[in-house]
């Protein structure tokens, strides 16, 4: 059990003792091409691949930040659809002392015109099957998320 006194985001009540938690969220998108391929990045900095998305700001709508991570990482303009497709229980990130909670949204981006963005380092569609054994947490849930995307 972690102890929430020391984790950020972690506020205990004096007067009761109750805890509540504050959790950040991080929105992530599925985008699939006309072959079924997924679009994948590897950030800036970063050495392995994801699916584009990040954590939403305060104030922000879904729709807005999705928007924003997407011109961010794979420069998408433009407008899309999204719909739900998983929203992870939280889970505690020792790197970074908090919790998070990854939800994943399947998009239909209006147009297909993808490269990477200011904090995107590549850019490309993959067949998400490379990915069902990998060795990184990440990269194995490009291939699960792709699979919930191809059974809508």
């Amino acid at each position: 059990m972690i102890d929430s006194k020391n984790v950020h985001g972690a506020i205990v009540h004096a007067d009761s003792g109750r805890k509540d938690s504050l959790i950040r969220v991080t929105l992530k998108a599925v985008i699939l091409d006309s072959k079924g391929q997924t679009l994948v990045v590897k950030e800036s900095g970063r050495d392995w691949w994801d699916i584009p998305g990040g954590g939403i700001e305060h104030g922000e709508t879904i729709k807005e930040a999705l928007a924003r991570e997407l011109y961010e990482e794979v420069s998408l303009e433009g407008d899309f659809e999204y719909e739900t497709l998983l929203a992870e229980d939280p889970r505690y990130l020792e790197s970074h002392n908090l919790y998070q909670m990854r939800i994943t949204f399947l998009v239909r981006p209006k147009s297909m015109v993808f490269a990477k963005g200011s904090d995107g380092d590549e850019v490309q569609f993959v067949d998400a099957d490379l990915y069902e054994k990998s060795d990184l947490w990440t990269e194995r849930q490009i291939f699960m998320h792709s699979s919930l995307a191809k059974q809508k």
